[in-house]
């Protein structure tokens, strides 16, 4: 995580944003004309632009000083979030209400530290990641549980884990640390250079064909972006992308109640497929029947997923039992090892296996499952607002979407 900004310094420029001046801000705050000045001073240093116009009538933000508002403003928010839902268990255990990290009052590397902790539940690696010491992980700790008067941390044999509480705060801090870590970029974007990292949840239809050939188009004119991809199952994806460690998705749209919280947006339409290696005896069928794939060694994805349940389905449908797979996976190298080397058989996307049939490894045949098409899209956060990074990689998706889906693409 890159350095944060200054908590105690954005709390001050969003009081001068409302209160329209540096007096009535250090009014509001109770705090002194001249830390408030520096604050501001501070953050235009480090982000290297003004952010306000001084006028006589008073102070307002420029295109940049807004650029900085919008996310502080929905940093404030997630903040406020967390003391809401905090709510019922800080009045149980008397807890405090005006815990200074509700007001964004508290020092950002220790609410850092609070965050990785909750992630890592231990003090030492946290140390180690951070670069400080343990004393100093503890003391992080103890004085944001000071403040809020609750525990934060239930200590157990397995580390420190986070309290129903500490699990809100964290979520919430977070999604708090992420738009506030994005201001930089949104500047750089207004003075026409795109920088920063996007993080890509990437699901296995995606890997071998849309996203290389996004990523590929972003970087040749984009240099300076850095881009991250995240493997694993749809589950653990969506965490990271509710929780801002994923800027977005990419993969089958899902339709039933875990994604009611994100925007999905489709793409194109994909059909499953079955795939052999070269040289199959199913090859050689002129007209494969569902009753001889039922007798095929299957490989196939995890139960859950959208090409399982449209397999699953294809086969339900007409009254037949579902092949249950020798192996369930979707790694494709281990699938591609799998079908090289044995008469094994597969349902999957043609796209994902583009360069193995380009180079003869392994084909599809001539079968068209029933109930085997399936959207393939974008899952983002809803509410949420893409960095310039991620808002380019995404609109190259949707190109090399186009082209897929209009323009006859056979892969």
């Amino acid at each position: 995580m890159k350095a944060p900004l200054n908590l105690r310094h954005i709390r001050a420029f969003l009081a001068v944003v409302e209160t329209g001046g540096i007096t009535k801000a250090a009014d509001s705050l109770y705090r002194a004309q001249s830390a408030i000045t520096r604050s501001i001073k501070s953050l235009e240093e480090t982000l290297d632009v003004a952010l306000f116009e001084r006028k006589a009538t008073g102070m307002l933000p420029t295109v940049f000083g807004n650029t900085l508002l919008y996310r502080a403003k929905r940093a404030a928010q997630e903040l406020h979030s967390a003391k809401e839902k905090m709510l019922p268990v800080i009045r149980e255990k008397n807890g405090s209400l005006n815990a200074p990290i509700f007001s964004m009052l508290f020092n950002e590397n220790r609410l850092i530290c609070f965050v990785t902790l909750a992630q890592l539940h231990h003090m030492p690696s946290v140390a180690r990641v951070l670069n400080i010491t343990q004393p100093a992980v503890s003391s992080s700790v103890s004085q944001l549980e000071s403040s809020l008067k609750i525990p934060l941390f239930q200590r157990t044999t397995k580390g420190m884990i986070p309290t129903d509480a500490g699990a809100i705060l964290t979520f919430h801090a977070k999604r708090a640390l992420a738009e506030l870590s994005l201001v930089e970029d949104d500047i750089a974007a207004l003075r026409g250079t795109l920088q920063g990292t996007i993080t890509v949840g990437a699901l296995p239809l995606s890997r071998s064909v849309i996203l290389p050939m996004a990523i590929a188009e972003v970087v040749k004119h984009h240099p300076l972006l850095r881009i991250s991809t995240v493997e694993g199952p749809f589950e653990q994806l969506e965490v990271g992308l509710r929780s801002a460690d994923i800027d977005f998705i990419i993969g089958a749209l899902r339709n039933d109640e875990s994604a009611n919280d994100m925007i999905c947006e489709p793409l194109l339409i994909d059909n499953v497929a079955i795939a052999v290696r070269c040289g199959h005896p199913l090859t050689k069928v002129k007209k494969i029947k569902l009753d001889d794939l039922s007798t095929m060694q299957w490989v196939l994805a995890r139960q859950g997923t959208p090409a399982r349940k449209m397999f699953d389905l294809s086969f339900s449908s007409q009254n037949l039992v579902p092949p249950q797979p020798i192996v369930e996976t979707s790694d494709l190298a281990l699938l591609r090892g799998l079908l090289l080397n044995s008469d094994m058989v597969t349902a999957i996307s043609p796209q994902q296996l583009y360069y193995e049939r380009q180079s003869g490894l392994l084909t599809v045949l001539n079968y068209e499952f029933k109930h085997a098409a399936r959207s393939i899209g974008l899952m983002r956060r809803e509410g949420s607002f893409a960095s310039p990074g991620a808002s380019v990689l995404m609109e190259a998706i949707r190109k090399v979407a186009d082209e897929l889906q209009h323009k006859a693409f056979q892969p």
